[in-house]
């Protein structure tokens, strides 16, 4: 979905995001590697709330797989991206080079899933990732998933990766409010049971 200047920007060059409407952000790479300026807080309280056998969807660069193997919990981290799969095993994080939406291992036995950084609003459908948590959850399963603590409704739009000599293809994402939680999972067929905040930051618990 990335494309190839996100494998760049994992590897070191300067990339941000640019929307349709023109708004434009910076890339938080250096948060996905778990470098300088990582939201180490989060991390350690969302790795806290992980129970039993867990998979990262979208995992990237795999921190938080990294994080929860340190601990003893079994997990996996799924990811597009060669350049972050290589990242994340490297970090000794399990990890596969795959479609969130393709078919994925212990279907139905996960004990938690994970949808962090933003990652709720994949293909701009936020419906559609929620629904695949929902599949691979165990019965009493939860899913983990961070909502924008500033944005109400769901925001949809075309976004893009660019770096100073690159400019790459548009694609859809979604930036989903925590207002949205109730509708989204009722569709799904998940129960809300808790809204944890974290700093700025903001994280739904989701019962299958």
């Amino acid at each position: 979905m990335f494309g190839k200047l996100y494998d760049r920007a994992l590897d070191g060059e300067r990339c941000w995001v640019r929307r349709d409407d023109g708004r434009v952000s910076r890339l938080p790479v250096n948060s996905w590697l778990g470098g300088i300026g990582a939201d180490t807080e989060f991390d350690e309280a969302l790795v806290d709330m992980c129970d039993g056998p867990t998979i990262d969807l979208g995992c990237g660069p795999g921190r938080l797989v990294a994080h929860l193997v340190n601990r003893g919990v079994p997990a996996l981290g799924v990811d597009l991206s060669e350049t972050a799969v290589e990242l994340a095993r490297n970090s000794g994080a399990p990890a596969l080079r795959r479609d969130v939406f393709a078919e994925l291992p212990a279907m139905g036995r996960w004990q938690t899933v994970l949808l962090a950084d933003g990652n709720v609003g994949l293909g701009g459908d936020p419906r559609r990732i929620l629904q695949r948590a929902a599949e691979l959850l165990r019965q009493g399963g939860r899913c983990l998933a961070e909502f924008d603590s500033e944005t109400e409704g769901i925001d949809v739009s075309w976004v893009r990766l660019e770096s100073s000599n690159t400019i790459g293809p548009w694609f859809r994402w979604a930036v989903v409010g925590i207002d949205s939680v109730p509708e989204l999972a009722a569709d799904v067929g998940l129960v809300l049971s808790d809204v944890h905040r974290i700093g700025r930051r903001v994280v739904a618990s989701l019962l299958a």
